[in-house]
């Protein structure tokens, strides 16, 4: 069986309790393809940590599979090693070290060590070049983010897991690197990211699974996850102050500035029909309507909301 047969990623049963008694990870069954761009999701605790810390190797597992490209990911440390590249949430790094020194020490980590076409190109791509010389101490925490990618991606792994990688850093900066690994995975390297801004894995990923107490309690194409939220929101604009809407509208009412109304209607519960035909019972004239089909935060608070 080669590489090309294996799912890039492929965990079975996977279990992590940590000696405090808490329980991280309680059985998650996971495949991502080769090739994917793939989020992981969930809220804080959720176990999205212990999962890619395992995968890295930093975390041991309690039982089960956790396998890189059909590779052990503890048997096989070494290899699973070269095949992943990890940007941590955490700014980690060595202050002793210029940014090219710093890169090259991780090539030679890998066994590179002749990666400075590779590194001068990552720099460019990263808007790191004019700081090539400067020390990594001595760095804003957007240039130290744009390092951490830098040294995930020096060896060039065809994993490579973005574990909140732009938490704090600049518009610019989010946009140039989202352009860079759509390159990256274009190419045919497999992408997972976790993210809390949710708008960035509803542009940028295929499939999502979103997890919560250890557990994988959603995994779907987005498409699929977005289409399954059964609420839409209805911005409606009258041409003067509605007055009172009736018991069934204020139920249904989630903003009001002016001659605006904005509504949540469930369509299992609230027909869109029905709710329109209350609307043109009022006394004012509507003049335009607008509405929203779900966000993918929306079909994630949805899911955790049914998970209480």
């Amino acid at each position: 069986m080669t590489m090309t047969d294996c799912p890039a990623i492929h965990i079975q049963g996977l279990r992590k309790a940590y000696q405090s008694g808490h329980l991280a990870l309680a059985g998650v069954d996971l495949d991502i393809h080769a090739g994917e761009f793939f989020g992981l999701l969930g809220p804080n605790g959720a176990g999205k940590s212990s999962l890619i810390n395992i995968l890295a190797g930093v975390v041991r597992r309690s039982s089960g599979v956790a396998e890189i490209f059909g590779f052990d990911v503890e048997r096989d440390f070494r290899r699973t090693r070269q095949l992943l590249g990890v940007v941590p949430q955490e700014l980690a790094y060595d202050p002793f070290f210029t940014v090219r020194e710093f890169l090259h020490m991780q090539s030679g980590y890998f066994g590179l060590r002749h990666n400075d076409n590779w590194i001068d190109e990552l720099m460019a791509e990263l808007d790191l070049a004019d700081k090539a010389n400067a020390n990594l101490r001595n760095l804003s925490g957007g240039m130290k983010r744009r390092v951490l990618i830098a040294q995930a991606l020096v060896h060039r792994p065809p994993v490579v897991v973005l574990d909140e990688p732009t938490a704090g850093v600049d518009v610019e900066l989010r946009q140039g690197l989202w352009q860079f690994i759509r390159r990256y995975n274009a190419e045919g390297r497999t992408v997972i990211l976790t993210t809390h801004y949710l708008e960035e894995a509803e542009e940028l990923c295929e499939r999502i699974a979103i997890l919560q107490q250890g557990k994988i309690v959603a995994l779907d194409r987005k498409e699929n996850l977005l289409s399954a939220a059964s609420w839409r929101i209805l911005k409606v604009t009258f041409d003067h102050d509605p007055g009172e809407l009736g018991p069934a509208l204020e139920d249904l009412l989630t903003g009001a500035s002016e001659n605006i109304r904005v509504f949540r209607i469930d369509a299992q519960r609230n027909p869109l029909g029905a709710v329109l035909a209350q609307l043109q019972q009022l006394p004012a004239q509507i003049l335009d309507l607008h509405l929203q089909e779900p966000r993918l935060e929306d079909a994630f608070t949805d899911i955790l909301g049914r998970m209480r």
